[in-house]
């Protein structure tokens, strides 16, 4: 099964560690980051897409991506 999860948060130290924990759960970057502003916090916003494979089990709606 393939997995798709779309990270995203303020422009922080935060951010950066969830990306790289989700690197170390074996999540790999797919594609360019995303940087914006958000104008209704007046912050900068940060995205990045990660993807991973897991053998053995069939995608339903229900999974909890962030579990993997």
């Amino acid at each position: 099964m393939k997995l798709y999860r779309y990270l995203t948060g303020p422009d922080d130290a935060a951010f950066c560690h969830k990306v790289t924990a989700a690197l170390n759960k074996g999540w790999r970057l797919h594609g360019s980051p995303a940087y914006a502003f958000d104008a209704a916090s007046g912050t900068m916003r940060c995205g990045q897409a990660v993807v991973k494979e897991v053998d053995g089990l069939d995608y339903e709606p229900g999974i909890k991506l962030g579990e993997y």
